[in-house]
């Protein structure tokens, strides 16, 4: 009877089980485990980047609900919720020409993995439309009259579904930017993932007018101007529940124009500040610092280095009904619900001291300044923090002790300095080691120069360097993690300021505060194994 209804309604028959009361899932799990003599596992425990997604066919994944789990050798490991499929494990044999591992779990964890899965490249290609990327003219007939003018088939229908599929790809392996290069000779594009630029795809030169026009025309620039630098936006709507900002950047260069798109992922902003990368005396330093009533807090670092994603991080962890938050950015990059986002447009008139001076007005708890770049926003976010607000920014300098000497060197008085900034905050990125990492064997020597001290070569932890697999494309690293300089400005470091200190005055007090510099931040994350040596040393300076 439960099997016909199965068929009926098209579920499985563990599912009508469940449904009729008679076992839970994880009952029949347990039961199908001791059965057939599998093993059981919980796949909410498992780690799903380590899926081999492309190890047997998306078709058979969804039409015998399974899933591959890991490879070893010429064993392949499957989750299945029904040992008793033996259909699915012989065609899993034969496509792969593996051997094949059956591990039982629960039918109601297995679903969800199923269908994420079983949802193709091509697949999304086919649902996503031009409506899906959510930008549309102010005025259409407008827009009409441009690509009139520019004479070019914008609604290419292979040119739509050749980037849409560029960004999808993006998206999926986790990069941060898209570049569209043409040349001489070619036409070239690379992602760049952990911080680094791969070529991708090679399309055919001819093409190149037709990108950069599809490109323009959804993100509201003027396909008919060839000539000079433009910024835009688009949206790509993934479902109903998930979008993606692209913030675009063409640039005119001797073959055409090179385009960039920044890719903005709203979920970068909510992961939680336990996956930064901060030690966890620092991250105790930098939460009790921005639950401070006022007060100015730095975040510093070259471009690329994260400071947005830990401004936005701050600005979650702070964002609360009975909190008033402003934001002044250049451009706002990613959206966040609850918190009032200004896009400063020089052009305007609209630049940061302007709307710094706006925001007192509105009655603010928390400021945040998208980067302080001249003395008067500086002038204006210090006599913000100094009257009862909040500030967060962010500042371009090598390390935290350097900040306060920049700020010095702008002009900004020695007292002011000293009565308004809480904590200074400079970073890094790193590429995260893949599992495929690989145990080296360095001399003692070379890990003492490298910074190392003598205490830390007990031999508790072991050097990896990276490995290749699949899984992260043959680089050995997948993802990245930050460093952290987290310098509160205590009473010792705040006279130090007042009597004109120097650099090098300011890092010795920070030392003695027991502040841990990037370097030695970096030499942390390669004793827990989250990163190589060759890293840190190549993003730090001794």
């Amino acid at each position: 009877m439960l099997l016909a209804q199965a068929a009926a309604k098209k579920t499985s028959l563990l599912e009508e089980v469940v449904s009729a009361k008679k076992a839970s899932f994880l009952e029949l799990a347990r039961f199908a485990s001791d059965k057939f003599g599998y093993p059981l596992l919980d796949l909410a425990a498992f780690d799903d980047a380590n899926i081999q997604k492309n190890a047997i066919d998306r078709k058979l994944i969804a039409n015998h609900r399974v899933v591959p789990l890991h490879k070893r050798g010429n064993r392949l490991a499957i989750a299945i919720a029904d040992p008793t499929n033996l259909r699915a494990l012989d065609e899993i044999r034969f496509q792969t020409g593996l051997a094949v591992d059956p591990v039982v779990v629960e039918e109601n964890k297995l679903s969800p993995l199923v269908t994420k899965l079983s949802e193709s490249t091509e697949d999304a290609l086919r649902n996503l439309s031009s409506d899906d990327i959510n930008l549309e003219f102010t005025d259409e007939q407008a827009a009409e009259k441009v690509d009139d003018a520019a004479g070019l088939e914008v609604d290419d229908a292979p040119v739509v579904r050749f980037i849409q599929k560029m960004m999808l790809d993006a998206i999926g392996e986790g990069a941060s930017d898209i570049h569209f290069e043409p040349y001489e000779k070619n036409y070239r594009i690379r992602f760049r993932t952990d911080g680094v630029l791969r070529e991708v795809a090679a399309p055919p030169l001819v093409i190149k007018e037709k990108i950069a026009s599809r490109i323009k025309v959804i993100s509201r620039l003027n396909i008919a101007e060839k000539r000079v630098p433009q910024d835009g936006r688009m949206r790509l709507v993934l479902s109903k529940s998930r979008s993606i900002d692209f913030r675009v950047s063409t640039l005119p260069t001797m073959y055409g124009e090179k385009i960039v798109l920044r890719i903005l992922d709203p979920a970068t902003a909510s992961q939680g500040i336990d996956v930064l990368g901060y030690e966890a005396d620092q991250k105790a330093v930098l939460l009790e610092a921005i639950h401070r009533p006022y007060g100015m807090i730095l975040v510093t670092g070259p471009t690329g280095s994260g400071k947005t994603v830990s401004l936005y991080t701050c600005l979650n962890i702070l964002n609360r009904p009975g909190v008033n938050i402003a934001t002044a950015e250049d451009p706002a990059e990613i959206p966040l619900p609850g918190i009032n986002q200004v896009n400063v447009d020089d052009k305007a008139g609209l630049t940061f001291p302007v709307a710094l001076k706006a925001f007192l007005r509105q009655d603010p708890d928390i400021i945040m300044v998208g980067e302080i770049r001249d003395i008067e926003t500086a002038e204006i976010a210090i006599k913000a923090a100094q009257t009862g607000h909040m500030v967060l920014s962010t500042l371009h300098t090598n390390d935290a002790p350097a900040t306060l000497t920049r700020l010095m060197n702008m002009g900004i008085p020695t007292f002011n300095l000293a009565s308004s900034i809480l904590l200074i905050s400079a970073q890094r990125l790193v590429r995260r080691l893949c599992t495929c990492k690989k145990p080296l064997d360095t001399p003692a020597e070379t890990l003492l120069n490298a910074g190392f001290e003598e205490n830390d070569l007990d031999g508790t932890w072991t050097l990896f360097g990276p490995g290749e697999c699949d899984r992260c494309k043959g680089s050995g690293y997948k993802g990245r993690v930050g460093l952290y300089e987290v310098m509160p400005v205590t009473e010792a470091m705040q006279r130090i300021i007042m009597a004109n200190g120097t650099e090098r005055d300011i890092a010795t007090q920070a030392r003695k505060d027991g502040v841990i510099d990037l370097r030695r931040a970096g030499l942390l994350k390669v004793m827990q194994g989250l990163t190589s040596l060759d890293e840190v040393l190549g993003s730090t300076n001794a």
